[in-house]
């Protein structure tokens, strides 16, 4: 996407509801506290003024919420979510207009350096790649933490793309005044445009980000029709569907090397056929999978398929398979037959 030459970006401001003495302490830092909760009435849906594009990318550490960020921007699941670390493992667009502004947000896997293998160094390759052509850069930590892996996520960012700090889960924070001197310390680490302590399971705080988020995406037609809320395909988030019903029903039993294979997607009006294949290393871990005189992958199949009929409102022939690939995941070859990059 051509890029217009951006505006000087505001001075670096944080927002929440905060007490009077960590807002002189932003002041000092060259920030300043704002109140700017947005309610439903600030979010205009007929469109006012010059149309605004641009895309915005959530990165940071595995399991900091980024795809509970994402899918509470926009509304409704684009991106799967569970406890297991590296459960977002592609390039998820999840698309909201408002008003005047296209926000086209990008959700990315969790950069990690603890496992090499070739399944990891992919999911690292589409983080950097989110990162290279973006208007804005959302860094997601969890509020009052920063640690190595957030350290390593934080070196990767390039200097000449705006980039606001989104400290999250605010809400585990019992005296709201403690965060400051480790906001003092953030702004030591790197030049953040904003800074933005909030939950993303609050309502309120959500829709702030809309319009911290805006002042950074140029004026430009929109990319996508205004109702789009993902350029995911159906058979695509078939298969993350599936993938999240796994690592959810199997807790920390199965290691994260599965993955989900579409055999089959066909569609009959309202009816889709589905045929779909768990991919998993070891047949140790396939028992894991099928359970118990295999009421594990019934379940499985069950909760997949009720959750692709809301999705698509319509009803859902589902088949499940499961299979070994020994050593898929440190095989580039078979990552890449798989769909990662």
């Amino acid at each position: 996407m051509t890029k217009p030459t951006p505006k000087s970006p505001p001075q670096a401001q944080t927002h929440d509801d905060l007490n009077p003495d960590l807002d002189r302490m932003l002041s000092q830092m060259g920030g300043r506290a704002k109140h700017a909760a947005t309610s439903d009435s600030d979010l205009p849906e007929a469109p006012t003024g010059p149309h605004r594009c641009g895309t915005i990318a959530i990165v940071g550490r595995p399991n900091v919420g980024k795809s509970t960020l994402l899918n509470a921007l926009i509304g409704q699941k684009v991106s799967i979510t569970s406890r297991k670390a590296q459960t977002t493992r592609h390039r998820i667009t999840g698309i909201r207009t408002v008003g005047a502004t296209q926000f086209v947000f990008v959700d990315t896997p969790g950069f990690q350096t603890r496992h090499a293998n070739a399944l990891n160094r992919s999911l690292n390759r589409t983080v950097l790649g989110a990162i290279s052509d973006v208007d804005l850069i959302v860094f997601m930590v969890e509020a009052n933490r920063f640690g190595p892996d957030d350290a390593k996520v934080l070196a990767q960012l390039p200097a000449n793309i705006p980039t606001i700090l989104l400290a999250n889960k605010l809400d585990l924070i019992h005296r709201r005044g403690d965060i400051a001197p480790w906001l003092a310390s953030m702004q030591e680490r790197h030049p953040f445009a904003e800074y933005v302590p909030m939950s993303a399971k609050t309502v309120r705080d959500v829709k702030r980000v809309f319009a911290i988020c805006e002042r950074y995406l140029p004026e430009q037609d929109w990319i996508y029709p205004a109702d789009e809320l993902t350029d995911k395909s159906e058979r695509f988030l078939a298969a993350e569907i599936i993938r999240e019903k796994i690592f959810r029903l199997t807790g920390d039993e199965l290691p994260y090397t599965s993955t989900v294979v579409i055999d089959k997607f066909e569609e009959e009006g309202n009816l889709r056929r589905i045929a779909a294949t768990i991919v998993v290393e070891r047949e140790g871990h396939k028992g894991m999978v099928i359970g118990e005189g295999g009421e594990k992958l019934k379940r499985i199949g069950t909760e997949a398929r009720h959750e692709l009929e809301n999705l698509i409102d319509g009803k859902v022939f589902l088949e499940i398979w499961v299979k070994v690939k020994s050593g898929w995941a440190d095989s580039e070859a078979r990552v890449r037959s798989f769909g990662y990059e």
